[in-house]
This record gives C-alpha cells, sequence and structure tokens, in this order.
C-alpha cells in the first residue's frame, strides 16, 4: 500500500488494543490481571494497550502472537496501520506538498 492509497482510505484502522478489547479478551474468558500474567507483563501495560493509549512493540507482539497463536506480523502490521493513519491525519497537507522526483538516469 502506498502513501496514496493510505490517503483515500476512509476508516480509521482498527488498533490492536480494540481488536484484542473485542475479539480475543471474550472468546479466550481474559482478564487484564490474566493476560497480564500469561504476558509476564504489568497490568497497567495491558490496560493501556487495551484502551489504545500504548502501541503494540515488536516485544509485546511476540508475546501476544505466542499467547495467541497468531504472528508477531499480525500485530505489527495493525500497528503500523493505526500508526500511518495517524501520521497522515496530522501530516496530510506536508505529505501532500511533497513532490515527487524521478531516479537519475
Amino acid at each position: 500500500m502506498g502513501a496514496d492509497d493510505m490517503m483515500l482510505i476512509s476508516r480509521k484502522p482498527t488498533h490492536p488494543g480494540e481488536m484484542l478489547r473485542e475479539e480475543f479478551f471474550p472468546e479466550f474468558g481474559l482478564t487484564v490481571a490474566q493476560a497480564a500474567s500469561a504476558l509476564r507483563v504489568s497490568r497497567q501495560s495491558v490496560n493501556e494497550l487495551l484502551r489504545e493509549r500504548r502501541g503494540v512493540s515488536a516485544d509485546m507482539a511476540m508475546r501476544l502472537a505466542r499467547l495467541f497463536g497468531t504472528s508477531p506480523q499480525y500485530w505489527l502490521n495493525m500497528q503500523r496501520n493505526v500508526d500511518l493513519w495517524n501520521a497522515l491525519e496530522l501530516h496530510r497537507g506536508e505529505f501532500e506538498d511533497i513532490q515527487p522526483i524521478a531516479a537519475a538516469m
């Protein structure tokens, strides 16, 4: 997905915390305390992620992938999409003002 494609997306991508909160935690019957213990992180870390006040790091992606049987890329791709959306929302005009250059031949 190129920058132009990202500028056409009209809906904010799903934050990994929302996915955990709405899909994974209910399906597995997890509480914040249970997830924190299983992931070997603080309850605060899990709570901030669920409330979308923290993003998924590579370390957390590895932990979540192991716990839920997914891939780290699943979590990092979701976070990347949110990060790109946020950057675009903050700096759309600046990005649109940048003119592509052609490679020297």
